[in-house]
């Protein structure tokens, strides 16, 4: 089963045909985000796994992918999304089921934004037979389709990392790119938070300089949580210049949303797309960087 055919996003029909199918893994990635801008967390969000949802009901078959708790580097305290190491992904993929000969489709509750940034993470340690589920859970049950609390029976299987760095952006690499002409960043925020208008829940306000802002709600339909048409979407990007770049970087908070914009840019065929992983968390908390408001 290669999912490159499908070109990395299957629909609800395609899964309820392929779900006996045994090379198939189906994995949900929801976290909750709640009290953006409330002072009930150190940043003003309360963050939690969306473990107790899955196993209340989940697609059948499918496993839980905890990026709060298992897939985030938890010594990284102000990155709570941080990338975790090679050695942890390739441990946590293995007990799901995960590996050589397998395909992976991957869903949330949300806006498959959690999802995205799995994928992402398979794409930047190797694995590259994964696609999200066009419009996620909530598609799935609107639909009127099975559901089950039944826990997953994947056999363990043996995910072998192959990272590949270019994939994921650091700060050192974020400045390089501010003297390449032919070097993109997109902001993947709202376009207040682009601006840097109150509130505000980074170090600093605003953006970092020469970015381009794609929110993240023009690259999802946020009533049905489907993607737009490829055609939409190339509009999308090509009218700020991302087609036609030779890098790309994708930014936005902490890396969730961004990861939406760096899968959709791969389907779209662009090279040299990459995730900035603490995004302005990490940016906006040196004061000797650079920021732009306006």
């Amino acid at each position: 089963m290669d999912l490159s055919t499908q070109n990395y996003l299957v629909d609800t029909d395609w899964l309820a045909a392929h779900l006996d199918n045994d090379e198939l893994r189906i994995v949900e990635c929801t976290s909750l985000l709640s009290n953006y801008f409330e002072d009930s967390a150190a940043d003003g969000l309360v963050l939690e796994t969306g473990r107790d949802l899955w196993e209340a009901g989940h697609i059948p078959g499918s496993a839980f992918a905890d990026l709060l708790n298992d897939l985030s580097d938890r010594t990284r305290r102000n990155f709570m999304y941080a990338m975790p190491s090679a050695e942890q992904f390739a441990s946590v993929m293995s007990e799901i089921g995960v590996g050589a000969g397998t395909a992976v489709v991957l869903y949330d509750r949300g806006m498959n934004s959690f999802a995205a940034r799995v994928w992402w993470m398979l794409r930047a340690f190797g694995f590259d037979n994964a696609a999200l589920l066009n419009g996620g859970w909530n598609r799935w049950v609107a639909e009127g389709r099975p559901v089950s609390a039944e826990p997953p029976s994947y056999p363990k299987a043996r995910f072998e990392a192959r990272p590949r760095p270019e994939l994921i952006a650091t700060r050192e690499r974020v400045k390089a790119a501010l003297e390449k002409p032919r070097a993109g960043l997109i902001n993947a925020l709202d376009p207040d938070e682009f601006a840097g208008r109150p509130p505000q829940r980074y170090a600093r306000p605003g953006r970092i300089p020469a970015s381009v802002n794609v929110p993240f709600a023009v690259t999802v339909d946020l009533g049905t949580q489907l993607f737009p048409p490829d055609a939409s979407l190339r509009e999308i990007f090509d009218a700020v210049g991302a087609l036609s770049k030779d890098e790309v970087i994708c930014y936005c908070g902490g890396g969730i949303a961004a990861s939406t914009t760096a899968f959709l840019l791969t389907r779209l065929g662009v090279d040299n797309v990459s995730l900035y992983d603490g995004s302005l968390t990490d940016w906006s908390s040196d004061p000797t960087l650079p920021m732009e408001t306006g």
